[in-house]
């Protein structure tokens, strides 16, 4: 006799599958429904937090311009321009690639990867900019080896928004976050913070504060491998076709795993 976990929710089968299989998805299909649940409850609860602090000033950014005639082309922008007419919302995410990194975070890079292409779905509710501490010129290189098409990319590198929002330690070591602004009654408040990463976590867990807007493990957690306990997502690939012949995959050619 099925368990309530074990009981069947719908007739769909698919070819040669036997009972014991039907029986363990059944088991997994109620818990699915379980952390379905769940995740919808957690967001509604993040939606009805209250307006954080107003931040303390409106930190100036260096801008990248997507200009195809000169490609150099940059300029100041304020974070209450960032904010445009209709949208009192602001998402930013802080990019690990701070003036002393060789190279930039490959754990961020394959984020951004995936949110250079959600970029215009995105911006059509809310304002979504990405912030690094590094000179622009360096911003924009790594940028267009990537090929980032979307992307808002600004440089903190001249003021405080880093070290204010958790986007750094005292230290200068960059940290990655997403953190949401509301623009109310005039004034910029803090909404949210990805402040997972500061929680106690089980061993192996590692943060997983930005889990949510990252693909790449959401898409290994369906299948048998899972994430794995060392593999960590690189800026560079090697790849053998069927010739044999060992081949680079990814714009750049150097890759880390450090975060």
């Amino acid at each position: 006799m099925a368990t309530p976990l074990q009981s069947p929710l719908h007739s769909v089968r698919f070819p040669s599958e036997g009972d014991a299989y039907r029986a363990a998805r059944n088991e997994l299909l109620h818990r699915e429904i379980l952390l379905r649940k769940n995740i919808e409850e957690v967001a509604a609860l993040r939606r009805k937090l209250p307006v954080g602090g107003a931040v303390p000033e409106d930190y100036i950014f260096e801008e990248d311009l997507r200009n195809l005639v000169d490609g150099s082309a940059a300029r100041q922008v304020r974070m209450s321009e960032l904010f445009e007419p209709g949208k009192d919302i602001l998402m930013m995410y802080s990019f690990m690639y701070g003036p002393e990194m060789a190279t930039p975070c490959p754990l961020c890079t394959s984020i951004l990867d995936g949110l250079d292409g959600q970029a215009p779905h995105i911006s059509q509710r809310v304002n979504f900019a990405v912030v690094a501490k590094s000179p622009l010129e360096r911003i924009r290189a790594f940028s267009r080896e990537r090929g980032w098409r979307n992307l808002r990319l600004l440089s903190s590198g001249a003021n405080t928004y880093n070290r204010s929002y958790q986007g750094e330690t005292a230290a200068g070591d960059q940290i990655p976050s997403l953190n949401v602004f509301v623009r109310q009654d005039g004034r910029i408040h803090h909404f949210y913070n990805t402040e997972l990463l500061f929680a106690p976590n089980e061993p192996g867990q590692d943060g997983r504060h930005v889990d949510l807007i990252w693909p790449l493990w959401n898409m290994f957690d369906f299948s048998p491998v899972g994430r794995g306990e060392k593999w960590r997502p690189m800026l560079a690939y090697r790849s053998r076709e069927l010739t044999g012949t060992a081949q680079t995959i990814g714009p750049t050619a150097e890759s880390s795993r450090d975060s």
